[in-house]
């Protein structure tokens, strides 16, 4: 059955960080339908000054990030030592678990081009030890076919795996480039919740192509067991997320999501008491 498009998502313009302009695609609003997935925020600038006070020292418990870039530089590093930089076609799978503080800022690009993606974790892994993966432009595969180029960061297509598949939550990240006038089709789990972003172009997701979706929107599809897209005259790259929700409670405040009230203030008074960071021999 193919799956339709249930909801049409926008978002927000907004500041985050020093002073970070981006668009919150998804995020508290949302957190029911998109479930397992909290967060979504898409950037793209060609000015500096958009950027460049970047995410300055800050922690996170209760989820994973995953930070896509597909043209800029960030430098980042953590409190569990890691430190580097995030390039053109790099991605950052970042476990914040129990506890930890990063940063990530961005530095001045012909254009910062990319997404971060909040993934939850389920209850009995909120905890789990904090670590991170960094996911280089050459660890992903790129399947070249009629039409349509398609980078597998998380999960499997058809034959290729990527370089991760979700440790907590298992979860298929495509990044998805499909020429002019031509058709993708993909068979999917229809046990997964699953969602597009349309970085560029624009295109149908309709058999009967009745129904153009223009870039920088987020679609919910409903459930079903294959997505069709196809591009108009001006091509579509867009980005796909699939995973299982969780169906459990959220309790969110700031960079920290758990599952009651309760874990969450501990967390705060955590930060406070200095006893926040969780490190790998924990």
């Amino acid at each position: 059955m193919l799956r339709e498009v249930r909801q049409v998502v926008t978002g927000t313009a907004q500041e985050d960080g020093a002073g970070v302009k981006l668009v919150r695609v998804i995020g508290h609003d949302t957190v029911k339908e998109f479930d397992p997935f909290l967060m979504l925020d898409a950037f793209d600038s060609t000015s500096p000054d958009d950027y460049i006070k970047g995410f300055p020292w800050h922690p996170h418990r209760g989820i994973e990030t995953v930070t896509y870039l597909i043209e800029g530089l960030i430098e980042h590093g953590d409190s569990l030592g890691n430190e580097g930089d995030i390039q053109n076609g790099c991605c950052q799978w970042m476990t914040a678990g129990g506890g930890i503080i990063h940063q990530e800022m961005p530095k001045p690009s012909p254009r910062m081009l990319g997404v971060q993606l909040w993934l939850n974790l389920p209850a009995k892994d909120k905890m789990t030890t904090p670590q991170y993966r960094d996911i280089r432009a050459h660890d992903v595969p790129r399947v070249s076919e009629t039409g349509t180029t398609v980078g597998v960061l998380s999960g499997r297509y058809k034959e290729t795996e990527g370089p991760v598949s979700g440790d907590f939550v298992k979860t298929l990240f495509l990044d998805i480039d499909i020429e002019a006038g031509q058709t993708f089709s993909l068979d999917t789990d229809p046990e997964d919740n699953l969602f597009v972003y349309i970085v560029s172009g624009e295109g149908y997701f309709d058999e009967k192509c009745d129904d153009l979706q223009s870039e920088k929107r987020a679609l919910l599809f409903g459930q079903g067991s294959k997505i069709v897209a196809s591009a108009s005259e001006n091509g579509m790259r867009l980005l796909l997320f699939a995973g299982k929700p969780l169906h459990e409670p959220i309790a969110w405040g700031g960079p920290i999501v758990m599952n009651t009230r309760e874990e969450l203030n501990k967390a705060f008074k955590d930060i406070k008491a200095g006893t926040f960071i969780m490190k790998p021999n924990n």
